[in-house]
């Protein structure tokens, strides 16, 4: 299951903000490593003096950090208590706002930001992405640089708007930029379905913290309703509770000149989309998942959006297909044989791990690996099907140790091939048990 953050709302006045300005000998440009991870940008920001891992969401207008612990030790200045809420069935929650704080990603700096801050991780992304996250950052950063993102390469360019102006690319494609409450939003054309053949006009946010593809929302279009073909599925988690909606696929989609077949769509009804539904004009979001397929400009200062395609535009579009959501659940201490160093009648040096009769006995290291566990079954799926259970801690994967595996490659299993058999070890109440299933395409 991919996981993904929403648009969060600010519930009270928005505040101004300082800008981010270039400092040192290269003040055009600045090049910046990130993980991808989900389909979401994982991106190194010093706050306060202090290195923490964001995501960059282009579908957030205000900074937000919500997974501190004693570790990360962080001063915050002239704090007041506000609400927060976005996208999910659930009340708001409680949240402060921090002001006056500096913020830097490599030469790039700001002394003057706001900081939202939510003391409880209300839908623990570190656990869900399996790698610590602590908060996600979008407009504050994005309104003051012209922006390259380079999925192939996993890198990001930071540009001084100042000093660069974009070049003109035979082979992109540019979209003017419409901003509401500062989330971008791109004009683009939709076909359901292959038997009437209608494309249909669609306002989409780009949001690079969505790891679907496509969302669309429901009524929001005369023709915009889910296919016949579909299942209910947990879309993600949001700020304020679980996101559920129809997964499918439709048979086209176009940017542009870009045309994508038979992308998988996830379609969400008024309840879970009431907040993202203030703006009128709005049909739904274009995730990492159609975005990972080009390269992106963002350019804000002068409101556009180039696309060029990569390798990876005519790739097909999976999905878990195992129905098991699964989630980091902190290290078990594992015991493990030592690599030796034995010397055998002649003198000669070998390394092993299996002692012959002339190797010292063997010796044992312990260590704490990452452990995994259910987090949900999606009801009528392979995995609730075969017997699986929430809860239930995953050992081995195909013959394999679960410590032996990241998140995002586990995942990656579950999304791989449809038909392929997939063994899992898992433990419950203390008992072994082995599960087989076979991942099935269901749209």
């Amino acid at each position: 299951m991919l996981f993904f953050f929403v648009l969060f709302f600010i519930s009270n006045t928005i505040f101004s903000q300082g800008k981010f300005q270039f400092f040192g000998k290269d003040d055009v440009k600045q090049k910046v490593k990130f993980k991808n991870i989900n389909n979401l940008i994982v991106m190194p920001l010093e706050i306060n003096g202090k290195e923490l891992s964001f995501i960059l969401d282009t579908g957030v207008n205000k900074t937000i950090l919500f997974n501190l612990n004693q570790n990360d030790s962080l001063g915050l200045n002239n704090i007041e208590k506000i609400k927060l809420r976005g996208l999910g069935k659930q009340e708001a929650v409680q949240a402060l706002l921090s002001k006056s704080n500096h913020f830097r990603i490599n030469n790039i700096v700001s002394s003057s930001q706001d900081l939202y801050v939510i003391l409880r991780d209300s839908f623990n992304m570190s656990s869900k992405m399996g790698v610590t996250i602590h908060g996600i950052i979008g407009f504050d950063l994005l309104k003051d640089v012209i922006l390259k993102i380079d999925y192939s390469n996993e890198t990001l360019t930071f540009y001084n708007p100042k000093k660069y102006k974009l070049k003109k690319c035979r082979r992109c494609e540019e979209f003017p930029l419409e901003f509401y409450r500062s989330k971008p939003y791109i004009n683009t054309v939709t076909q359901i379905d292959t038997i009437t053949n209608k494309k249909i006009k669609t306002k989409l946010l780009v949001d690079s913290g969505g790891s679907d593809a496509i969302w669309l929302f429901e009524g929001t279009h005369n023709a915009i309703k889910t296919p016949k073909k579909y299942f209910k599925d947990i879309l993600g988690e949001g700020l304020t509770g679980s996101i559920y909606g129809n997964r499918s696929r439709i048979a086209e989609f176009r940017l542009g000149k870009f045309v994508i077949p038979e992308p998988t769509v996830s379609f969400l009804d008024t309840t879970s989309t009431v907040n993202a539904r203030e703006f009128k004009s709005r049909n739904g979001s274009i995730g990492g998942n159609i975005l990972k397929r080009f390269k992106v400009w963002l350019d804000y200062p002068n409101r556009r959006m180039v696309l060029k395609k990569n390798g990876s535009l005519k790739k097909g579009f999976y999905y878990n297909m195992s129905g098991l959501v699964v989630v980091y659940s902190g290290k078990d201490l594992i015991k493990e044989e030592v690599e030796q160093t034995n010397i055998n009648s002649y003198g000669v040096e070998s390394k092993t791990t299996k002692p012959d009769v002339f190797s010292v006995i063997t010796t044992y290291k312990y260590e704490f690996k990452p452990a995994y566990k259910v987090y949900e079954v999606i009801k009528d799926s392979p995995a609730f099907y075969v017997g699986l259970e929430k809860g239930d801690i995953i050992k081995k994967i195909n013959g394999k140790p679960a410590y032996q595996f990241t998140l995002d490659e586990i995942n990656g299993i579950f999304s791989y091939k449809p038909g392929r058999k997939v063994v899992l070890g898992i433990e419950r109440d203390g008992i072994y048990y082995t599960y087989k299933l076979r991942l099935e395409r269901r749209i």
